[in-house]
């Protein structure tokens, strides 16, 4: 990590847990160049898709209570959906990446100005989903995947899906450190990472504060994280490394899921390739001889991943506010380093 920093390729925070020991804690590179303030322990950074595991928790909380259950179709709960989704498409479908839905490409150029703008357009965006496979066929996580439950969540706790995670995983997890914060808390915030996007002339810049700059990656083409006011329902959120580890503390004694329902989170669900499986909004893999779950994600400017070894208490997270930093090298080799496998038994978070 100090060599990729070095060649500034990592700006962010990497740390390792040993049974609710911190092993290894590492800070480099800043938060916020423009204040002059420096990454560590205590900055919160974008979480990107490494944040979408609080939705499926989220239903499980409410399956546990007797609130819903995953068998519970969209039409169950939700209004305005096409009657073969509302129909035939379930919660489990929708956790499990098996819905068949397909949603239409996200307008990555709009700038949101309010919580109700963002959470008026997602919604729309996953009622234009279309189904494009039998529900039960492994589609991979389409956004109407991540969206809907979202929005089953809001229409079962009667509370936005934001509060409903802050007070129900972020609070009871002592995650302290852990929001969905709007834009102007980003510009504002001294413990918030910025994220530095680079440019295609090679130049860097923080997106929030450069909303009419885009990424030139292909992948993300044009898009800016700084746009969003707040990250959608289902979506992203802001953690520090150490509230991270607390997630997954929290998710192993109880805390958080009563141990039934947390292991049918983790609990593999679909073959992918070798020996990595789908669970419920992450990957899950076996590696050397035992389960590590965990999620990762990736912006322009953001990067994060955490893995959870259960069977040695070991908890690895790499958060990271530049580009050009090579994740999945880095979570293989934690993976390496902790599971003790050769180099082609561990795969990326």
């Amino acid at each position: 990590m100090a060599k990729l920093a070095a060649e500034g390729k990592f700006s962010g925070v990497v740390l390792l847990s040993h049974r609710g020991r911190t092993v290894l804690s590492r800070s480099y590179g800043m938060a916020d160049k423009e204040k002059g303030i420096r990454n560590h322990e205590g900055i919160a950074f974008s979480l990107s898709s490494a944040g979408k595991p609080f939705g499926a928790v989220a239903i499980l909380q409410l399956a546990q209570q007797g609130e819903l259950s995953l068998s519970d179709t969209v039409g169950t709960h939700l209004k305005g959906y096409a009657k073969d989704i509302a129909e035939q498409v379930t919660i489990h479908h929708l956790l499990s990446g098996t819905s068949g839905l397909n949603t239409p490409d996200e307008d990555v150029q709009r700038t949101f100005q309010s919580r109700e703008e963002v959470h008026e357009y997602y919604e729309q965006w996953a009622r234009q989903s279309k189904v494009v496979a039998p529900p039960g066929t492994p589609t991979g996580h389409s956004g109407a995947d991540i969206a809907i439950p979202a929005l089953i969540v809001e229409a079962v706790s009667g509370k936005t899906y934001w509060d409903y995670v802050q007070e129900n995983i972020f609070g009871r997890c002592g995650m302290t450190g852990s929001a969905f914060c709007t834009r102007p808390q980003w510009l504002t915030d001294e413990h918030i990472a910025h994220p530095y996007m680079t440019l295609a002339e090679g130049s860097q810049v923080d997106a929030v504060r450069n909303l009419d700059k885009g990424s030139p990656s292909p992948d993300v083409l044009g898009k800016n994280p700084g746009r969003s006011f707040i990250d959608a329902p289902g979506d992203g959120g802001f953690a520090t490394a150490p509230d991270l580890v607390r997630f997954a503390h929290a998710l192993g004694d109880g805390t958080v899921l009563d141990r039934p329902w947390a292991e049918l989170l983790t609990g593999a669900k679909i073959p992918h390739s070798g020996s990595s499986f789908g669970a419920y909004d992450m990957p899950v893999h076996i590696v050397n001889g035992q389960w590590v779950f965990g999620c990762g994600g990736s912006n322009p400017g953001v990067s994060a991943n955490w893995n959870i070894y259960p069977y040695t208490g070991w908890v690895g997270v790499v958060l990271g506010n530049c580009d050009g930093l090579p994740l999945q090298e880095i979570t293989g080799r934690e993976m390496r380093a902790i599971t003790g496998a050769s180099p082609g038994d561990g795969g990326g978070g």
